[in-house]
C-alpha cells in the first residue's frame, strides 16, 4: 500500500496513540476513534482526524487497527450497533493489539473470514514508551497469507515482528510474555525494596543488578521510575491487572496452578484498592 493510505484506528490511549505517531511519521492519514472526547483532541493535535463512531471510521478506511482494553469491548467495535460492520462498507482487514481472550479472538477470526474480512491479532510485548520509539515486540496470529499481505503496516511499528501461528496465537503468546514481564517487575520492586531497607544506594545496586546475572529488561525499563517514584502512567497497573486474571482464567481451564501469578494478582488488587490502579505498573 501506498504511505498515502488512510488507516483507521479504534482506540487512542496510550498505545493507540503512539502508533498513530509512527503511522503518521509514516505518511499515512489516520482517522480515530476514542469514547474520550480528550483523546479524539489530542489525536487530531497530533495530525489525525477524528470521528465519533467505529462505524463512521469504516467508510473511509480498508485497514483498521484496534487498541483496546479486553475483548469484550473489542467485539463491541467490530460487530455492535455502530461498530465496523455495521457500515454500508466494512474494512478490507481489521489489525486487533488489544491483550484479549484468545479463544473468543479466534471465534471473531473465523467470522470475520466468513465475510471476507481479513484479521490478524498483533499483541504488543513493551510500554507506550517503548512503541515510540520502535522498541517494542509484536506476537501475530493469523493466517499466513493474511500476515504477508499486511506486514507492511505492521513495519511501521517495530522491527521485532513475530508470525506465530493461527488467530489467536498472538494472544495466546502476549499472556505468556505478560506472566513473566509482570513477575520480572514484581521482583524487581521487592528487591529494591529490601535493598533500601538494607541500607543500600539504590542507584549504584540497579547498576550492579543490570551487570548480573539477576538483569531483566524491566530494570531498564522500570527501575530508574522505581527508584525516583515516578508512577505517571506509560503502562497503568488496572491493565496489568486484567491481563494477570485472563491469565489466571486460563490457567484454571487447563488446571494448571500458577502459583506465583496468584501473589502477583493479589497484590495488584491491593494496589487498585488503595487508589493506585491507574498509575504506572512500576
Amino acid at each position: 500500500m501506498a504511505a498515502n493510505e488512510t488507516v483507521g484506528l479504534v482506540g487512542v490511549g496510550l498505545v493507540g496513540s503512539a502508533l498513530a505517531t509512527q503511522l503518521l511519521a509514516r505518511g499515512y492519514e489516520v482517522v480515530g476513534c476514542d469514547i474520550d472526547p480528550h483523546r479524539k483532541r489530542a489525536l487530531e493535535e497530533q495530525g489525525a482526524s477524528a470521528v465519533d463512531c467505529p462505524a463512521a471510521l469504516a467508510q473511509s478506511c480498508d485497514r483498521v487497527l484496534l487498541s483496546l482494553m479486553n475483548t469484550a469491548i473489542v467485539l463491541e467495535v467490530v460487530e455492535g450497533p455502530d461498530g465496523l460492520l455495521s457500515a454500508g462498507k466494512a474494512p478490507n482487514c481489521i489489525i486487533d493489539t488489544t491483550t484479549g481472550n484468545p479463544i473468543e479472538t479466534s471465534a471473531l477470526a473465523e467470522r470475520l473470514a466468513r465475510r471476507g474480512v481479513d484479521y490478524l491479532d498483533a499483541t504488543i510485548s513493551g510500554s507506550s514508551e517503548q512503541v515510540n520509539r520502535r522498541e517494542g515486540t509484536f506476537m501475530v496470529g493469523g493466517d499466513a497469507e493474511v500476515f504477508a499481505r499486511h506486514r507492511d503496516l505492521l513495519d511501521c511499528f517495530s522491527d521485532r515482528i513475530y508470525h506465530l501461528g493461527p488467530a489467536g496465537s498472538g494472544s495466546r503468546a502476549k499472556l505468556a510474555s505478560n506472566l513473566v514481564l509482570g513477575l520480572n517487575r514484581l521482583v524487581l520492586a521487592e528487591g529494591l525494596v529490601f535493598a533500601e531497607e538494607l541500607g543500600l544506594d539504590l542507584e549504584v545496586l540497579l547498576e550492579v543488578l543490570k551487570n548480573s546475572p539477576a538483569y531483566s529488561v524491566a530494570m531498564d525499563v522500570k527501575g530508574q521510575k522505581m527508584i525516583n517514584g515516578d508512577f505517571a502512567p506509560v503502562s497503568r497497573v488496572r491493565q496489568h491487572l486484567k491481563d494477570v486474571e485472563l491469565i489466571l482464567a486460563h490457567a484454571r481451564q487447563a488446571e494448571q496452578p500458577l502459583p506465583l501469578s496468584s501473589v502477583h494478582r493479589e497484590l495488584l488488587v491491593a494496589a487498585g484498592a488503595a487508589g493506585d490502579g491507574d498509575l504506572d505498573n512500576a
